[in-house]
């Protein structure tokens, strides 16, 4: 089948843009028998459009990644309310460093768009720093507080160690002090000044008790002197004798007369003197101590000792 050539200019190939008419592409073989293939294409009702139906399934909306500022706030405000703890201070840092970093990082996704709570964020930031810095001056206080307490510990127990060494010191001053030899004096705290004298021989009568035949029978003589402007009383006057190999010695009584106990008071400016006379056994008769206080209750006994002749 021969195809006709288009008439005059008509050529489709030709066709300007400034042609309404639309160019038909259809083939010319597939035209229908009795119609100009070059000719227009006979119009048919226009193709209703549809928009696009949605979507049956919901697109997915990204949600705020705002955890980090709100774990930034609350660990800001727990550090700081711990910091200001004076006992808690210690445990305060962890919560406030944790609320740094976590407050830097809701920043960043702030920064990005994947955050929606920026104030948030920066509050746990300086929450956090607050607490940090709090902490950090507590602690040095407390460090401060800690060596003031531990130098002054120190300088009491130096001080207490001091007079503990102070008092053993005069304890045994004192001590040295009391004891004597026979002939010197003391002079209790009291105001008495008592005087020992060397012992004497005594020579018991026939009525004695206390002393045995063999035994040397000795004379302690003690002077109680008032050095006080008060009348002093003499609570305990009778001494307590050792032989040299420390026991203690029977006192012998007789009938002369001549022992004499110290009782009573002591008038200011004035002495009172007791003679007293005890047994002593031969093999230890060489050398004797005497112990003697005004008041034993309150006040300890001065000792003198020395040879018996």
């Amino acid at each position: 089948m021969s195809v006709p050539a288009p008439p005059g200019d008509q050529n489709p190939v030709d066709r300007t843009p400034a042609d309404p008419t639309p160019v038909d592409q259809t083939p010319v073989d597939q035209v229908p028998a009795g119609q100009n293939p070059w000719g227009p294409r006979p119009t048919g009702p226009a193709t209703p459009y549809w928009p696009p139906s949605p979507s049956p399934y919901p697109i997915p909306v990204p949600q705020p990644r705002n955890g980090m500022g709100v774990t930034a706030l609350v660990l800001g405000i727990i550090g700081l309310v711990l910091s200001l703890a004076v006992i808690l201070f210690w445990v305060s840092w962890l919560p406030a460093l944790l609320a740094v970093v976590f407050g830097f990082v809701g920043l960043s996704y702030a920064r990005k768009g994947l955050a929606t709570n920026r104030p948030m964020a920066l509050a746990g930031v300086i929450l956090g720093a607050a607490g940090l810095l709090i902490s950090a001056g507590t602690g040095v206080l407390a460090a401060v507080a800690v060596k003031e307490v531990a130098d002054d510990r120190r300088a009491r127990v130096a001080k207490e160690k001091e007079s503990a060494a102070a008092e053993e010191e005069k304890r045994k001053a004192e001590e040295k002090a009391r004891h004597l030899s026979f002939g010197q004096s003391y002079t209790f705290e009291n105001g008495l000044k008592v005087t020992v004298a060397k012992p004497q021989p005594f020579a018991p009568d026939d009525f004695v008790l206390g002393h045995e035949k063999g035994n040397k029978a000795v004379e302690v003589t003690i002077t109680v002197v008032n050095t006080g402007t008060e009348r002093l009383s003499v609570e305990t006057g009778l001494p307590s004798v050792n032989d040299a190999t420390g026991a203690s010695t029977e006192l012998v009584i007789d009938g002369s007369g001549r022992q004499k106990v110290i009782t009573g008071y002591v008038l200011p400016g004035k002495e009172a003197v007791g003679k007293y006379a005890f047994s002593l056994p031969p093999d230890a008769a060489d050398k004797i101590e005497v112990e003697f206080s005004p008041d034993a209750k309150r006040w300890p006994d001065a000792y003198w000792s020395g040879p018996t002749s």
